[in-house]
């Protein structure tokens, strides 16, 4: 090949979980943020990061729908990829999930440089359920993993900065409205792969912004970083300043020294180049380094306790080797967002390519010897100038038209483009991606009206920006408008306002349950359970009436209704109105294992003990377990004092309350 850089189309082979269907239903309530450090912390927090911990918090994950419909049942199939090549590296990128960069092999000794995840297993990590483990992500829009992370980008061959192919993958980032980009290029002869991002924020008004590249690595491995401290965070939510590489007695840098996850957040010191690496034990690994703009860098280790590793096995398969996560981000921490000011940009330059350091200095006891060493070498093989100029290039070539599309990500940036007419050179939104889930929101842009669905089936997705709630006011007060509109007023905090449009439409709404249910979340997040109970029971009442068939969108309702459903009826203690809904699930439905899981809870609330433990012994898997939930654990404790299964013992911190 020489040294000329190539991007070809491929495939990838591999055990494959669908993701299966959105949940159709809206998630008005916030998320769970298992990243929300203990507000005892904040007072001995630096001023900058206390307020930017306290900034950017959602108030929904709307419009975005959750993913959980993914299962755990694998079968190969055969992935698109997008590779990069030169005679030095080989990147295997996902277009469909992401822009996920799988797999960086160094090619002269034929070295894989990240935790290459043999399978394709979602789980429900991403700040919407579904994610995969493995390689380099693009986490954007919110603290944790991406919406993206299971979601096709755009992406098309572009001029690099040297006049060679540059590979450009680009989306709308919608929980903060968001246009970014991703810019990859290998220059010729090098052993780096070059990331150069862009984030523009296209209105007028300031926009929170989270950004963390996180990249796998197989974790036995040393983390190095240029910093003396840490913040670090676990399960138990606390944030505090530990000193670096060794805290409470271990040297924290080797990955599975630690019993239980938890983040490492590294103080960089200002003016020190920003960079992390993994070495294994011959010193050999990988190292990423960027301009400064990426301020922050984070290890993450999952621990070595039977919950770490009963993760590690839940994301792949057993016998797999384990992984950590070395990150990169725009803020000291992960619990941060940073404030992008309107009409404005910001970018950066990433670097991730083979490192080989002395085995005895990386390794051994004098912190600053290590870290030196690995910097030394970072300068020789990538000097610190040079870089900063390959990114001014980069910056010259970053509004280049894109040439050959090579994948197609979603039409919501098109839309939004169609709507506000924004000049987003080098990441044309063309009308031509806009498809059925964008097709009434046009309507309503062309009209002013929004159309009512011709047939029967569950509500489309619901625009929530300032812009497209204004649109839906002003719109002929028609049921199915009603609705979104109540929906877009919730997620602006006007409750009161939100409830009075749904009960608007109730009296003329040919299909009530989507009301009813949105009016039954209002109750519960108000404290009316009672009434929450009724509200749920008359919705799947009338869902059941409505569905047409076992269609895939019809299946998704009724399952994600029929769960809250039961819920709320278990929590006012109505055990003969949540068996009605449980019986009327499908049959595939109730063997899923989250449905299982309910199974065994409303047999606990029906007085059959056993019948509740027999559900455990026959064995199920919670395929869209959320990190860090215990509900399993916790229901285990309510059925028996046998210690909880391995099967079932996904706790991540000491004392989990029955854990899972």
């Amino acid at each position: 090949m020489g040294d000329v850089t190539t991007i070809r189309r491929d495939v990838l082979t591999l055990p494959v979980a669908d993701v299966g269907p959105d949940n159709p239903l809206p998630p008005l309530c916030p998320p769970d943020e298992i990243h929300r450090p203990d507000e005892r912390d904040g007072e001995g927090l630096p001023r900058d990061m206390a307020r930017q911990i306290g900034y950017g918090r959602l108030r929904s994950l709307l419009p975005e729908r959750l993913r959980d419909g993914y299962g755990r049942s694998r079968a190969p199939r055969a992935v698109d990829t997008l590779v990069i090549e030169n005679d030095r590296l080989r990147a295997t990128v996902l277009p469909g999930y992401g822009g996920r960069v799988v797999s960086l092999v160094h090619k002269p000794g034929d070295r894989e440089l990240l935790y290459r995840n043999p399978v394709f297993q979602p789980a429900d990590f991403a700040l919407n359920g579904a994610w995969f483990s493995g390689g380099i992500e693009w986490n954007t829009g919110a603290t944790g993993h991406s919406t993206l992370a299971c979601a096709p980008v755009h992406a098309a061959r572009v001029t690099a900065p040297d006049g060679g192919d540059m590979l450009r993958l680009w989306e709308w980032e919608r929980l903060r409205d968001l246009p970014f980009q991703v810019d990859l290029w290998l220059p010729d002869g090098s052993d780096f792969l070059y990331a150069g991002v862009r984030v523009r924020n296209p209105h007028e008004r300031a926009v929170p912004l989270y950004w963390w590249s996180n990249t796998a690595v197989p974790e036995d491995r040393r983390v190095l970083a240029p910093a003396d401290e840490a913040w670090h965070f676990g399960p138990e939510r606390r944030l505090r300043r530990v000193p670096v590489p060794v805290h409470g007695g271990t040297d924290r840098t080797y990955p599975r020294r630690s019993e239980y996850p938890a983040d490492h957040f590294y103080e960089l010191p200002d003016g020190r180049r920003r960079w992390m690496a993994a070495v294994d034990a011959d010193g050999r690994g990988l190292v990423q380094t960027s301009t400064d703009v990426l301020r922050g860098r984070k290890l993450f280790v999952w621990g070595t306790g039977s919950g770490g590793r009963r993760w590690q096995q839940w994301l792949t398969e057993p016998g797999t080797e384990g992984y950590c996560e070395i990150q990169a981000g725009l803020a000291r921490t992960q619990l941060e967002h940073v404030r992008l000011e309107g009409e404005s940009e910001v970018a950066w330059l990433e670097a991730y390519g083979p490192l080989t350091a002395d085995a005895g200095t990386v390794h051994g006891t004098d912190w600053a010897a290590a870290c030196s060493d690995v910097e030394e070498r970072l300068e020789r093989r990538l000097p610190r100038a040079g870089f900063e100029e390959a990114y001014k290039a980069w910056r010259t070539a970053a509004d280049t038209e894109p040439g050959e599309l090579l994948a197609t990500g979603s039409g919501w940036g098109a839309l939004e483009v169609l709507r506000a007419g924004h000049s987003l050179p080098g990441t044309p939104f063309d009308e031509s991606a806009l498809g059925d889930a964008q097709a009434p929101w046009q309507d309503l842009l062309r009209s002013g009206s929004l159309p009512e669905p011709r047939r029967a089936g569950p509500p489309g997705e619901t625009l929530v920006a300032p812009h497209w709630r204004d649109l839906l006011e002003t719109a002929p007060a028609h049921p199915h408008t009603e609705y979104h509109l109540g929906v877009a007023q919730w997620h602006a905090g006007d409750r009161a306002q939100a409830v009075r449009s749904w009960e608007r439409a109730l009296g003329l709404a040919p299909s009530q349950w989507p009301l009813l249910r949105c009016l039954a979340v209002a109750d519960l997040e108000a404290g009316h359970r009672e009434r929450a109970a009724d509200r749920y029971t008359d919705a799947f009442d009338d869902l059941c009436r409505e569905r047409r068939d076992d269609g895939e969108a019809w299946t998704a309702a009724t399952a994600a209704l029929g769960r809250e459903a039961v819920a709320a009826l278990l929590a006012v203690g109505r055990t003969a109105p949540a068996r009605s809904v449980w019986e009327r699930l499908r049959p595939a439905t109730r063997r899923r294992g989250r449905f299982r899981l309910i199974e065994a809870e409303l047999l606990l609330a029906e007085g059959d003990r056993d019948a509740a433990r027999a559900v455990f012994d026959a064995g199920f898997e919670v395929a869209d377990l959320r990190e860090g939930a215990e509900a399993v654990g916790a229901l285990w404790s309510r059925i028996t004092d046998e210690p909880l299964p391995e099967r079932y013992d996904f706790r991540m911190r000491p004392s989990g309350g029955g854990g899972a």
